[in-house]
């Protein structure tokens, strides 16, 4: 299992402003607008128990920023600053957070660009697309395609005998202390949610970009592959060296991110899916 990657403070200054948001269950989701003023904006979601105050959210969002693009990102549910409990599982509830992001700034008159994702986030944008088929542009970084990996490094080899004996699992990290509990309900979210099926019903007019690590020991590069198989309208890159966070390797992070998103935006991106949406009172990125 990887090491967390250090926390990265919020940034304080005029162009980033705190954005609350609640999510069809009454909870507050927590988000920082990197505001530009630009009609279209760029949603970005964390992975499983981070938040979006580490990389890469924030270098992504400073990236789009610097090119003109307002970004947002933000805490799912029970995770970060945003209200609720934290679920393992989660996939299907996560993308309605979402959800809830999207309509927001739809409200709001925003263009939604692309939304992105990394690591169980990118499984929520891929979910997303599937599901409410309103966005052009997807990216998805270091997702797992194949869900029932991955859970024995976390949980233990004879999970399935353990969560049936007792009803749940308690997560401990290194020290001993209590992180979550894995219920039996929340890891059957997991083994039911189907990646492959959503992947192949996400529609071709949806550009899907799948970035992977070729030395990612989180998620293996394989997964990426499957992403490439499925998703109909599919882009795949491999940044050389680079783990399962892009630690050492964010500047190639964003640069394949951004010059993905940039191909939509050079295009008739008023092509809203909110037909309300106007350009008054915004100005455009600097494309």
């Amino acid at each position: 299992m990887a090491p967390p990657s250090p926390e990265i403070p919020n940034l304080q200054g005029t162009q980033h402003k705190r954005v609350t948001v609640h999510n069809s269950h009454g909870e507050e989701l927590v988000g920082v607008l990197h505001e530009t003023n630009s009609l279209e904006l760029v949603i970005i979601c964390h992975g499983f128990k981070s938040s979006k105050d580490r990389i890469p959210m924030v270098n992504l969002a400073d990236a789009f920023e610097k090119e003109g693009i307002s970004a947002f990102r933000f805490d799912f549910a029970g995770n970060g600053e945003s209200e609720g409990s934290f679920q393992y599982g989660n996939y299907r509830r996560e993308a309605d957070d979402l959800r809830a992001i999207v309509e927001h700034f739809h409200e709001e008159e925003r263009f939604i660009a692309t939304i992105v994702g990394h690591s169980k986030g990118g499984n929520v944008v891929l979910l997303y697309a599937s599901s409410y088929k309103d966005v052009d542009a997807v990216v998805n970084i270091s997702g797992r395609f194949n869900l029932e990996r991955g859970i024995e490094g976390r949980l233990g080899r004879d999970f399935k005998e353990k969560i049936k004996h007792d009803g749940f699992i308690d997560v401990r990290n290194r020290k001993g202390r209590f992180e979550y509990r894995v219920t039996e309900k929340s890891l059957m979210d997991r083994l039911t949610t189907d990646i492959r099926g959503a992947c192949q019903n996400i529609p071709n007019r949806c550009r899907v970009l799948t970035v992977h690590g070729s030395m990612d020991e989180m998620v293996p590069v394989e997964d990426a592959m499957e992403f490439a198989k499925n998703v109909p309208n599919h882009k795949l890159q491999i940044i050389e060296g680079a783990d399962h966070e892009f630690t050492s390797h964010q500047d190639e992070l964003s640069s394949a991110v951004l010059a993905f998103v940039k191909v939509d935006l050079r295009g008739n991106y008023m092509a809203m899916p909110s037909q309300s949406c106007k350009p008054s009172g915004h100005i455009h990125s600097r494309l």
